[in-house]
């Protein structure tokens, strides 16, 4: 049911990704992850989650799609995004004092149908940390 315009404006949809990542917040939490960030913007991107799992802390890419129509939501996921993450993760964990602990990217594809609930699959350790020096300079 479509709310008239005025009542609309007061509750506005929120994105599907946005919602995707709510979703996966609560996946990981159910799960014994304690999350440290969500959403948190950083001048070379945005990390969609950061969680800590058993004293590691886990960068969390969240894909979420209606379908698998085009394609895995994991699959999104390209070399080119995973070495903006990897320089996402050292400016995080150099910011927040946290180089010393072990650290992984772990992928959360969310399959959400309209009118469903979604779908929701956790491939940790999804891959390693790309590009040349970052963890060192």
């Amino acid at each position: 049911m479509l709310l008239p315009g005025w009542l609309q404006s007061l509750f506005p949809e929120i994105p599907l990704g946005k919602r995707g990542e709510r979703a996966a917040a609560r996946y990981l939490k159910r799960r014994g992850y304690r999350i440290l960030a969500q959403g948190d913007r950083l001048l070379p991107g945005e990390l969609d989650l950061v969680a800590l799992d058993r004293g590691t802390v886990v960068f969390v890419e969240v894909k979420t799609r209606r379908s698998a129509g085009t394609g895995h939501p994991a699959e999104a996921v390209s070399a080119a995004k995973q070495r903006r993450l990897t320089r996402l993760a050292v400016t995080f964990l150099k910011r927040h004092g946290l180089l010393e602990h072990s650290a992984r990217f772990d992928v959360v594809a969310v399959t959400w149908p309209e009118g469903s609930r979604p779908t929701i699959e956790h491939f940790e350790n999804a891959f390693d940390a790309v590009g040349q020096g970052e963890f060192y300079s």
